[in-house]
């Protein structure tokens, strides 16, 4: 019975590895075909090897994180790329600019990432990718991100502290409207 299955499997692939023929029929068409016609000269197509592709190894999940505190989190490393310094200053004259994730390891299967600005959700995403952030207001923010699993968070990263400063509406260098 343990052998049944392998069996049966190897003999619906016996078709799939079949000769193909090529001839031309009466009205002057070119055929191909799985069987050798009669009377009619084919000859034989040599196909070339299949394309194959190797799968990624994906990294182990980590343990369940609903309701165990565990002693280490899963994540060695998580932080927002692309801003200045912890305190520093962003020029932005539109509101507009990007920060990047770095996670180590990567981010696991079912994990997700979650931005806040100012403590409260800006935006979420189902991979490391980063973020673009829109028409931020002029002022001092706080961006932290966090990963979660089933709207759960599972780690969240260090508070980053920054101003965004933008062109004032009422700066004389933007002219008369």
């Amino acid at each position: 019975m343990r052998y049944l299955l392998p069996a049966l499997l190897l003999c619906l692939a016996l078709p799939v590895s079949a000769q193909i023929y090529k001839y031309t029929d009466a009205a002057g068409n070119v055929v191909f075909s799985d069987q050798s016609p009669e009377g009619v000269k084919a000859e034989q197509v040599e196909l070339p090897p299949a394309n194959t592709v190797s799968v990624p190894e994906v990294p182990p999940s980590p343990p369940p994180t609903a309701g165990v505190k565990t002693a280490q989190p899963p994540y060695s490393r998580i932080e927002l790329t692309g801003l200045p310094e912890n305190g520093g200053a962003l020029r932005a004259n539109a509101g507009n600019f990007s920060v990047g994730v770095t996670l180590q390891p990567p981010l696991f299967p079912g994990h997700g990432l979650r931005l806040l600005v100012d403590g409260q959700v800006y935006a979420e995403t189902p991979d490391a990718s980063g973020f673009t952030l829109t028409e931020m207001d002029r002022g001092e923010h706080t961006l932290a991100v966090e990963v979660t699993q089933n709207g759960n968070v599972v780690q969240r990263s260090d508070e980053h502290r920054f101003t965004v400063q933008r062109t004032s509406v009422n700066s004389p260098a933007r002219g008369a409207p």
